[in-house]
């Protein structure tokens, strides 16, 4: 007589077999998800610093969004302050300036910062987890030092150099 089929043992070793590699498979899915996701902030900066610096070398001073010419990825907002993404929120931390600038001194001042709109990873949503302050660089007129701060290192582990 011919056997056909498996038995209920091999049966059972297939499926032991599958829950361990999902149990060590979805975490790491998810992890490569949200960095896949947090990608897009260390560019954003990217463009901010290079029209930052240009109008630092023009001016002498830092410009808000609006004055560099700088647009956030994803929809703007109607003064070009603020854009979002599906993910994030950018904001122009340089609202504030009196007539769209402030004087380039010692003391480092906020130009841009990021929020996660979703939940990544640990990173915490509706936080500043991602900032570009702005201060004048050592002896030189006209050349700003950027200094790029996140809370979410693991997510975007460049994101700190930018600038640099």
């Amino acid at each position: 007589m011919k056997k056909q089929g498996f038995t209920l043992i091999e049966l059972m070793v297939v499926i032991v077999i599958m829950g361990i590699l999902a149990a060590v498979a979805v975490p790491k899915l998810f992890g490569m998800i949200a960095k896949s996701k947090a990608s897009e902030v260390g560019p954003a900066a990217g463009t901010y610093v290079k029209l930052q610096q240009a109008y630092i070398s023009e001016a002498v001073a830092v410009g808000n969004w609006k004055i560099i010419g700088y647009k956030g990825p994803g929809d703007q907002d109607a003064g070009g302050l603020k854009s979002n993404t599906t993910n994030f929120e950018y904001t122009d931390a340089g609202t504030g300036y009196s007539n769209n600038t402030t004087t380039l001194g010692s003391s480092a001042v906020k130009g841009f910062t990021v929020k996660n709109v979703v939940k990544l990873n640990d990173c915490a949503i509706a936080a500043d987890n991602w900032t570009v302050e702005v201060s004048k660089a050592d002896g030189s007129e006209g050349e700003a030092k950027f200094d790029a701060k996140t809370k979410c290192s693991e997510l975007t582990p460049n994101f700190e150099k930018i600038g640099k």
